[in-house]
């Protein structure tokens, strides 16, 4: 059972990047000694890029599963487009489920 849990949010994240890179730097316990290293890291992890490796565009795991295939737009809510109301609200169930008692409020 892990000692301590960071929760974070994929809309905090992307209202306030910064923010969180350092919560996580933090909780991992090795908080940024400068901002220019923070700026580095966001910079390296920065979706775009990610994106844009010639591994993630042309790489693969498995021959049926492409690389690019763990990258989408990077939107807020975009789920929406890929799950259909019964996913949903099985997801929901699922994850009030296995959160219960985490101090996770969704």
């Amino acid at each position: 059972m892990p000692q301590k849990i960071l929760f974070l949010k994929y809309e905090d994240l992307k209202i306030d990047p910064k923010k969180e890179v350092a919560k996580i730097a933090l909780f991992l316990g090795k908080p940024f000694g400068n901002e220019e290293d923070l700026e580095i890291v966001l910079k390296k992890c920065s979706l775009e890029r990610l994106k844009n490796l010639e591994v993630n565009k042309s790489g693969s795991i498995f021959t049926s599963v492409h690389n690019n295939a763990f990258f989408r737009k990077g939107v807020v809510g975009d789920w929406k487009n890929h799950m259909t109301p019964e996913m949903e609200a099985q997801l929901d169930k699922i994850t009030k489920l296995k959160l219960q008692g985490s101090g996770l409020e969704l």
